[in-house]
């Protein structure tokens, strides 16, 4: 039988996170994902440069060989409504491929992989936990995402909670579509719905486009979306059909009842629902939790029940912005839509608010992971390269 200190169940951002954040521990970390890495992801890949300073990326490296799309401005408003567009002058945030920046954060965590094997069993042992009859481990991360089969021990029941969903399609642009498209490289598009239950982004990667929509109210999605195609082609942003769009789910944070802490059990990223309420944005939360997550497990002092780990829902709560737990729930729904129209004409609101508050995370405290000097988890801030 195998055996391993910390099984990560899950090789994403999350899971890499995790590993990375325990490469210097001594422990023996194993990730388990049922997916062969590089593996296409749906997602709209946008990440802001505080990700980069968590995991200690140098942009100047990674760009060498992978996307890594600099953000100056953005193109904001209502779909069919009125636009206000943002220059910031300098990068904000970068867009990337997740294809290629899941695998690059997986093989740099220091962890052993077993890819294309799914978890299909869990069992308590006198140790910790047995997985797939196979592999013994003393804690076990769940990182698998929305539909986890860690979060799924723990109590987590699919249709129990009130999900998002979304439906995108990222492809590269043929000569024809590149020659159809007026969505600039540098320049993400936001086009919130009418009743702002969600909102569409059209988000250019040099020649790879990515459009999708997501809303917290599921119903009738396909007829949203829709709508918001047909929009981009009036309003003169593409002039072709975009390939057929896959769907995904994720959680706002502050709406999951899941159980993230267990005896050995953690429950990180979009498999603890801790996506942004307002942008729906997980990449940032799942890397935060994946750290704070380490963080945690290296405090346990190698005793990893409920209760030793139970500094890491504390440190997750250390890290809810102002906006995490969204202002809109206290204004009457009939109100919402025309409040939401209204202020999206305003340049100040959509700048301070909308932008740097709900998209760019511009005033969140960067102290959130940091640790004594003389903790083995470092954070690794000097390796990033900013204007």
């Amino acid at each position: 039988m195998d055996s391993c200190d910390v099984l990560i169940v899950g090789g994403g951002p999350a899971g890499s996170s995790c590993a990375w954040g325990l490469r210097h521990s001594g422990l023996n970390v194993l990730i388990l994902d049922k997916q062969v890495f590089p593996r296409d992801k749906v997602c709209g890949g946008w990440i802001t440069p505080a990700v980069l300073t968590d995991l200690g990326i140098d942009t100047l490296e990674y760009s060498r060989d992978r996307v890594l799309q600099p953000i100056t401005s953005f193109r904001v408003g209502c779909i069919g409504g009125s636009i206000v567009e943002s220059d910031f002058g300098e990068a904000v945030s970068y867009g990337i491929r997740r294809r290629e920046f899941d695998d690059y954060l997986l093989r740099r965590s220091g962890a052993k992989l077993q890819l294309g094997t799914a978890l299909t069993r869990l069992e308590q042992s006198p140790s910790g936990w047995v997985a797939n009859d196979r592999i013994q481990a003393r804690v076990v991360v769940g990182a698998g995402g929305h539909f986890c089969p860690v979060a799924r021990l723990v109590g987590a029941k699919k249709g129990a909670e009130p999900a998002v969903v979304a439906q995108e399609t990222e492809f590269e642009m043929d000569a024809l579509q590149l020659a159809g498209c007026r969505i600039r490289k540098d320049t993400p598009e936001l086009y919130f719905c009418r009743d702002m239950k969600g909102y569409g982004w059209c988000f250019r990667k040099g020649d790879v486009l990515n459009i999708g929509l997501g809303r917290a109210d599921p119903h009738r999605l396909s007829a949203h979306v829709g709508v918001f195609l047909d929009f981009l082609k009036l309003a003169g942003r593409i002039s072709f059909d975009v390939p057929p769009q896959r769907g995904h789910a994720y959680l706002l944070e502050g709406t999951s009842t899941r159980t993230i802490v267990g005896d050995g059990i953690l429950l990180i990223g979009d498999a603890a629902g801790l996506a942004y309420s307002q942008s729906g944005e997980g990449i940032r939360p799942a890397v935060e939790s994946g750290l704070l997550a380490a963080k945690s497990i290296l405090a346990s002092d190698a005793s990893y029940d409920a209760k030793r780990l139970d500094s890491y829902p504390a440190l997750l709560a250390r890290r809810r912005r102002p906006w995490s737990m969204g202002a809109g729930r206290y204004i009457p729904s009939q109100w919402i839509g025309f409040l939401g129209r209204s202020l999206l004409k305003s340049r100040w609101f959509v700048r301070d608010v909308v932008l740097d508050e709900w998209f760019l995370h511009a005033g969140s405290s960067r102290d959130l992971l940091s640790l004594p000097p003389n903790s083995s988890f470092q954070r690794a801030d000097s390796g990033a390269h900013f204007k």
